[in-house]
């Protein structure tokens, strides 16, 4: 298994890795932007993408796009194909593509969104820490390429304060302030959270139906 840097040769794996993310968004039912194959090639021919393969099949991926001129960056799209999961791969790629974005875009600082709890204890290793959604990107870009989740509803009627997704930010500016001070995950915290916003707002939006 070798987890890299993705470039223009990658693109026959493009359509597998669309698949993949769009029954993992259904599977989940919350949290996966879908993309086309496209976007996804754009990404790997700008090395802005990482893919592990097992040989010559997809085993798993994910790209790197950025936000506000390059002030923010987020490591978006992290998939890992169904016969290569519980391996700990999605662990190695977070953290090859994490490092290919801080070598790319040194003084930007990383974010992401997710409603994923192996995610955010991934997230909280590399030396993110929770955030409100205000201290993420003001790029409406970003937040429109939410429209294809299925619960982008509930940003919309919270003015893109809050969502079921959980906002985590790593500021390079604050990495030497914090040595000391690491954030640690907390399951059962963030799986309280988490259920206690599925609770608020999939309520709401059976009312908002009804």
């Amino acid at each position: 298994m070798k987890v890299i840097i993705a470039d223009k040769s990658h693109s026959i794996y493009a359509s597998a890795i669309c698949e993949t993310i769009s029954e993992a968004a259904q599977v989940r039912g919350t949290g996966i932007a879908k993309r086309t194959s496209e976007y996804v090639i754009e990404k790997m021919e700008k090395g802005n993408a990482v893919i592990a393969l097992d040989g010559e099949t997809f085993a798993g991926f994910c790209y790197i796009e950025s936000w506000g001129h390059g002030k923010f960056v987020a490591n978006s799209g992290l998939i890992v194909h169904p016969d290569y999961r519980g391996q700990g791969l999605a662990k190695k790629i977070k953290k090859v593509v994490f490092e290919q974005s801080r070598n790319k875009f040194p003084n930007s600082k990383v974010f992401s969104i997710t409603t994923g709890l192996a995610v955010m204890k991934m997230n909280s290793d590399l030396g993110y820490k929770p955030v409100t959604f205000s201290e993420l990107t003001d790029d409406q870009s970003f937040w429109n390429g939410c429209q294809t989740c299925k619960n982008y509803d509930v940003l919309q009627r919270t003015n893109q304060t809050m969502c079921l997704c959980t906002g985590m930010l790593f500021d390079p500016n604050e990495k030497d302030k914090s040595k000391g001070h690491e954030h640690k995950y907390d399951k059962k915290v963030w799986t309280r959270l988490k259920n206690i916003k599925h609770s608020m707002f999939l309520k709401k939006n059976k009312k908002w139906k009804n």
